[in-house]
């Protein structure tokens, strides 16, 4: 492994100014970043170790929403008993990802930050334009079964390995964040990143910034009756998702009057179905109606050698996802 400096920072903007140097790399939980380093993926100069900074809290807020610091454990966000009642998506989507003793280590803001498991990026013997950009994408011709059919370009068809954040996505959070140039507020859908020209990039940060919290929005608490995560996948644990759906329906009377779905394991980030949405919203739920949104959802996917069976699977996926959210009362 390549020698690197370590800092331990005490303070957000010691640990701030730390990864504005060229080459650094926070640290928090260390579920990826170290295996990334043992592979040679990532060669940082510097990490900076984040683990004593106080975000570690999930607070209720004053309006009614719920903010969940960057450095709580995965663990522990799932199994807070205001998550678990207010958001369950939430929940589900967590308790679906890695391990037991994974989540216990991981952190929430890290969560967000996970990168690809594409087997072209952690092999370096192999051109990857996400790991060392304009080298190409091997994946393209290669095995792409785990791939992206959503939102691909021609740089990339990676895509996104987690779960929390499909959840997330679906609920409209905001993440915070502080950097260099103060703190800000970023909605979640604007936190992560199609590959387009820059496949290296995965979020939109800024070099430095760091994620404080994750703040769950009071009105996203309407879908807790009625949502769902569902993952397929190869195993039934300790697998990544070849599809996801994180589903949640707000009900009036009969009718659907908010509908939310994101997709995982099918872009290269998590994939707001906003036209499905659209549809069901104002509708009576059936199944003719979820086969429906499940067109619109997939309507354009393109899929590759090894991966065409994703597109019929999302669409499946989302149906079971939406009747099971109908039938769901807590």
């Amino acid at each position: 492994m390549k020698p690197f400096a370590f800092t331990r920072a005490t303070d957000a903007d010691t640990a701030v100014q730390a990864a504005t140097q060229p080459g650094a790399r926070f640290l928090a939980g260390g579920t990826n970043i170290v295996d990334l380093m043992k592979e040679g993926v990532e060669a940082p100069d510097r990490l900076v170790d984040i683990n004593r900074l106080p975000l570690a809290a999930i607070e209720a807020q004053p309006g009614g929403g719920l903010r969940l610091g960057a450095l709580a454990r995965n663990s522990d966000t799932a199994n807070h008993p205001v998550l678990r009642t207010r958001y369950p998506l939430v929940a589900q989507a967590i308790l679906a990802g890695a391990s037991g003793q994974l989540r216990n280590a991981a952190t929430n803001g890290g969560n967000l930050r996970q990168r690809t498991r594409c087997p072209y990026f952690y092999d370096v013997t192999q051109p990857c334009n996400k790991r060392a950009p304009g080298t190409g994408c091997s994946a393209l011709q290669g095995f792409n079964r785990n791939h992206a059919v959503l939102g691909t370009s021609a740089k990339c068809i990676a895509s996104y390995p987690g779960d929390m954040a499909q959840a997330l996505h679906a609920l409209d959070a905001v993440v915070q964040l502080q950097g260099p140039s103060g703190r800000r507020t970023i909605p979640i859908a604007q936190f992560h990143r199609l590959p387009g020209e820059t496949p290296e990039l995965d979020a939109n940060l800024a070099p430095g910034e760091l994620i404080t919290a994750i703040d769950l929005p009071a009105e996203s608490a309407r879908f807790a009756q009625r949502s769902h995560y569902l993952k397929v996948r190869d195993r039934a644990s300790y697998a990544f998702a070849l599809v996801s759906v994180a589903a949640a329906l707000d009900m009036e009377g009969s009718r659907i009057r908010q509908a939310r779905i994101c997709l995982g394991g099918v872009a290269h980030m998590p994939w707001r179905a906003r036209e499905a949405e659209a549809l069901l919203q104002g509708a009576e739920p059936g199944l003719p109606l979820f086969r429906q949104a499940a067109d619109a959802a997939l309507a354009g996917a393109t899929g590759f050698e090894h991966n065409r069976f994703k597109i019929e699977l999302a669409k499946r996926s989302i149906v079971r996802a939406l009747e099971t959210t109908t039938r769901s009362t807590a």
